[in-house]
């Protein structure tokens, strides 16, 4: 049984209701049936009706849920409550009716903040910042964390490296370049995913140019600084850089480069030190190494939100949305700790 069946099994035992409201795209359907057949989750699909039928009527949706923002009973309540929300910056009532039926991931983010759903997977076919700018303003940044990153989950066939070929890569999605401050959250919000998702202790590199002062540059500088930060701030952590990628995940280059690492040649979680390498390495490992990448992965939001790439699968939206579906489930237990 591979990794992400593995997954699948765990989300149908928690059975999360997840939104998926991208319905003008025939792979959101495939999808649904696939998800809906396996019994991962519950799902809610939003659109008109016409918009439903367009692309659903050669799968078998029945199970799911769909709601037409423009006749549901609950549409009037949501738009006040939005209201409620955004009053601050000066929402009105014709706006927000506008915002919510013009654009169904602002309302999904809305089910989600009344407690009507559990998690969105939405960017089919919608750039990150149409799926992550509602959800920032409406679902808004979890407790206790300091700010919301990405991350990829790549599965590696016939590799004998990371987690018996799984790796976290992050941030490959979203933060352009954290500075040593937020490159440390991102390594403690990825080691939780990781342990959360892969149910195996993280082992956190902190990728650079340069290993353990092989190189001096100020790039090289943010990578240690940040590493020390994560020492510091998150002693639970194992972790250690600066490592260059072969020093932090192959045995042997690490006994010559990093020999007293804990870390150094067993890494499982790959920090990237800026957005361009991040983006860059996951995409260069699927292509190259036919990895299946998962992602990317949000970390960070109060309840799960997370962005397809929109050259996905319908399967890799099955995938998602399974990990998703664990996500809401460990946040639903967190608030009862």
């Amino acid at each position: 049984m591979n990794f992400i069946e593995k997954l699948k099994i765990r989300a149908k035992e928690c059975k999360m209701t997840i939104i998926l409201p991208e319905v003008m795209d025939e792979r959101i359907f495939i999808a649904t049936e696939k998800i809906l057949k396996e019994d991962i989750a519950i799902i809610i699909l939003i659109g008109k009706d016409e918009e439903i039928k367009q692309y659903s009527n050669k799968y078998d949706i029945s199970k799911a849920t769909i709601i037409n923002p423009f006749t549901s009973v609950n549409t009037e309540s949501i738009i006040n409550e939005f209201v409620k929300l955004r009053k601050a910056k000066g929402m009105t009532y014709d706006e927000a009716k506008n915002i919510l039926l013009s654009d169904y991931m602002y309302y999904a983010c809305m089910l989600v903040k009344l407690g009507m759903a559990d998690g969105i997977v939405s960017g089919a076919c919608h750039s990150t910042s149409n799926t992550l700018r509602p959800a920032l303003q409406i679902i808004k940044t979890a407790k206790n964390v300091d700010l919301v990153s990405a991350f990829f989950l790549m599965i590696v066939p016939n590799c004998e490296y990371g987690e018996n070929g799984i790796f976290l890569f992050a941030d490959s999605g979203l933060e352009q370049n954290p500075d040593p401050l937020k490159l440390s959250s991102i390594a403690c919000s990825s080691a939780e995913s990781f342990e959360l998702l892969v149910g195996a202790k993280a082992k956190v590199a902190m990728l650079s140019h340069s290993t353990l002062g092989s190189a001096k540059h100020a790039d090289v500088d943010k990578v240690i600084e940040a590493t020390n930060l994560v020492k510091k701030r998150f002693p639970h952590i194992h972790v250690d850089g600066e490592l260059q990628l072969d020093a932090a995940i192959v045995p042997k280059v690490a006994e010559m480069k990093a020999p007293n690492s804990e870390v150094a040649g067993h890494a499982n979680v790959l920090i990237f030190p800026d957005l361009d390498a991040g983006n860059i390495g996951y995409k260069l490992v699927q292509r190259l190494a036919k990895a299946e990448a998962y992602g990317p992965i949000t970390q960070g939001i109060a309840s799960p939100v997370n962005d397809l790439s929109r050259g996905c699968s319908a399967d890799d939206i099955v995938g998602v949305v399974a990990i998703t579906a664990l996500q809401a489930q460990k946040m639903k237990e967190d608030q009862y700790e």
